[in-house]
């Protein structure tokens, strides 16, 4: 692959070092090329506080845009031009960001149709260091999109198969309106295979796999009637490129944590001294245990109701799913281990369940005073209403109370940094 550039320094006769290279790829675009540079240059000297540049990324054309891009980089400061001689959108940004010296990178298509009010927005936290992607979004609530109902289908459609095939979290792989810090991109370029329009879909995949922060920014967008995009050839090269990588994934041959490593953010601290930690992860081992407990409970208290009657059934149903509900709930939902301590939290639990007896109880006695002539199954389905309730009853003693001491142990000493 040949390159010949035009690159030169940028004339706007600050010394600071540029912040924002934004970058323009094009291909046979004579016609749009020169109104959307220079609104785009409009816009940026006049909205934008930073030095920036904009990079005209010429892929391949073969009508009078090289030409126009030339003129535009010799008339406006802080343009320049870049020419390649293969053509794929993937390629030109991959050259115009791996040359360029920018803090930040960022690409828009030549057509415009995201409104550049977001384009500050969209690169601020770049800038700020808060985030290490970012992605304009036309399928946020608050995006405003103009378009045809056959792109908003296959736009969907594909962010959609993205979501399930490479368990893609962003919303919107496809809007031509995106930036990344240069540091960043240095580490993710080189493992992008993609030289055309699925380049952006891989290089999100990877960030998101490394651990980093992509940041959306809804947008107002407005189709361009104009576009010459190839759909379908378009949606095969996805959907080779989906199986490519979705293949790279599977057999780890990229270097993900490596990346995560390097680039990644340090982890959140995993306790602090008053805040109960893992509460998700406990509430789902939680209602497993006692979905467990709840069905055993039942099949219990049909096993047991004929024999020893209905209020001792519901007592020993009790007693016995409480006693492996607490056993359970002791290993599993708060990783207590051993047999320190074991006594203690069977009486705690023990006490719980009088608390849940008494509920599920004084249910059943309503019940038979309201409906003297109640069938076994509007009993039981009493019985399991009431018995939800304890159980929710029954997490809320565990957590602060029976187990308070392993959902708020003191944070771990901060680490000291050290200097040079």
């Amino acid at each position: 692959m040949s390159v010949d550039t035009a690159l030169r320094p940028p004339r706007h006769g600050r010394s600071e070092r540029t912040v924002l290279d934004i970058v323009v790829p094009v291909h046979n675009e004579e016609v749009d090329l020169e109104p959307s540079v220079r609104r785009l240059h409009e816009h940026l000297s006049g909205q934008f506080p930073f030095p920036f540049r904009i990079t005209i990324a010429d892929n391949a054309s073969t009508d009078a845009t090289p030409r126009i891009a030339a003129r535009l980089a010799a008339e406006l400061p802080d343009v320049t031009a870049l020419r390649l001689a293969d053509k794929g959108r993937g390629r030109a940004l991959r050259e115009a960001w791996s040359a360029s010296d920018a803090r930040v990178l960022a690409y828009c298509d030549v057509d415009l149709s995201t409104d550049l009010a977001a384009l500050l927005p969209l690169v601020a936290p770049l800038i700020s260091g808060h985030s290490d992607l970012a992605i304009g979004t036309r399928l946020a609530r608050s995006s405003r999109v103009v378009r045809g109902a056959k792109r908003e289908f296959i736009s969907r459609s594909y962010n959609l198969l993205l979501r399930g095939t490479l368990g893609a979290g962003f919303s919107d792989a496809q809007c031509g309106f995106k930036a990344i810090r240069a540091d960043v991109a240095r580490r993710l370029l080189p493992l992008v295979e993609d030289a055309g329009w699925f380049f952006d879909t891989e290089l999100l995949v990877l960030a998101e796999r490394s651990g980093l922060r992509i940041h959306e920014v809804p947008v107002d967008w407005v189709d361009d009637p104009d576009s010459r995009v190839d759909i379908v050839a378009t949606a095969i090269a996805d959907l080779k490129g989906i199986a490519r990588l979705g293949r790279a994934l599977a057999t780890g041959r990229l270097p993900l944590a490596e990346l995560r490593g390097r680039l990644g953010r340090d982890a959140l601290p995993t306790s602090v001294p008053g805040v109960p930690t893992g509460l998700p992860g406990q509430l789902v081992r939680f209602a497993a245990i006692g979905v467990a407990s709840t069905l055993a409970y039942a099949l219990l208290f049909l096993l047991l109701r004929e024999p020893v009657g209905a209020y001792a059934a519901n007592l020993l149903a009790l007693v016995i799913t409480a006693v492996g509900n607490t056993a359970a709930n002791r290993r599993l939902t708060f990783g207590v281990r051993g047999s320190a301590g074991a006594a203690t939290h069977q009486l705690q639990g023990l006490i719980v369940f009088g608390l849940g007896l008494a509920l599920t109880s004084g249910a059943l006695a309503a019940l038979h005073t309201w409906v003297p002539t109640a069938s076994h199954a509007v009993e039981l389905l009493v019985l399991i209403v009431a018995n939800a309730l304890s159980t929710l009853l029954r997490f809320v003693a565990y957590r602060s109370w029976i187990f308070r001491t392993h959902t708020a142990r003191p944070a771990a000493p901060a680490r000291q940094e050290t200097s040079a």
